[in-house]
């Protein structure tokens, strides 16, 4: 005959929590024994193991064990209405694993940070809006940034894309050419070829050229966006390259 009363180690054999987690929800006053034997054993009956599996599942559910608590104390009715609610909250927080983990494979591939969708679902601006806040903080009050955001403003999705797909492959093309001198023929002309696409979008003259330049070399968001391209010495061959087509011009 199955004993009536359950010991510490029959419920640990049972459930797989931990006597010392047994203990603490005692002490919380969440999950007491039913009795306490005069040597201050601890029994629990069989009503009180349904206790604990629906506290462990509330707390599979993502509840704080203090939520749990105040849970318990609900009717049955209540409990449903909640539980609705938290399967919402779940689920929005699945989606979010599942876009963080999207993120996480491409930028393990190669990825640079700033193509990354990680900050979409997040109280956290999305990284191109940050760099847009930066950029309008450091360029904001030069007459080439107002040219630039109004240029982007008449601009459709597609053609946004289509203008900053060109760049990229200017900027391949140019790491493809990182064993010649930043001054040769080859990498002037495709350095002509970076200015004209920037000029798309503003006027570029030699001290804004300069600028650009200093970023791609001096901030590391940038060195980790060239990385991509093969050559983690692409932001200073970019910086040399630029400078000279100044120099030049």
């Amino acid at each position: 005959m199955k004993k009536p009363l359950l010991a510490v180690k029959d419920i640990v054999q049972i459930t797989g929590i931990t006597s010392r987690t047994l203990h603490y929800y005692d002490r919380i006053d969440l999950f007491k024994p039913t009795y306490l034997t005069e040597k201050g054993y601890r029994l629990y009956d069989r009503s009180s193991l349904e206790k604990l599996q629906t506290i462990l599942f509330l707390k599979e559910l993502d509840f704080s064990l203090k939520e749990i608590a105040d849970i318990l104390k609900l009717t049955r009715q209540e409990q449903k209405q909640l539980l609705k609610k938290q399967s919402q909250t779940l689920l929005s927080k699945k989606q979010r694993l599942e876009t963080i983990m999207v993120a996480l494979e491409e930028y393990v591939s190669g990825s640079d940070i700033s193509h990354l969708e990680i900050f979409n679902s997040s109280s956290v601006l999305p990284l191109k809006e940050q760099y847009a806040n930066e950029a309008r903080f450091i360029y904001g009050e030069t007459e080439a940034y107002k040219v630039f955001n109004e240029t982007l403003d008449k601009l459709s999705q597609d053609e946004k894309e289509e203008r900053f797909q060109s760049m990229e492959e200017v900027f391949k093309r140019i790491a493809s050419c990182v064993d010649q001198h930043p001054s040769s023929d080859e990498v002037q002309r495709l350095i002509g070829e970076w200015k004209k696409n920037l000029m798309q979008f503003m006027p570029c003259d030699a001290e804004l050229l300069a600028c650009i330049a200093d970023t791609y070399k001096f901030d590391a968001r940038f060195n980790n966006y060239f990385n991509q391209y093969g050559n983690e010495n692409l932001a200073d061959f970019l910086h040399s390259a630029i400078m000279h087509h100044i120099s030049q011009s």
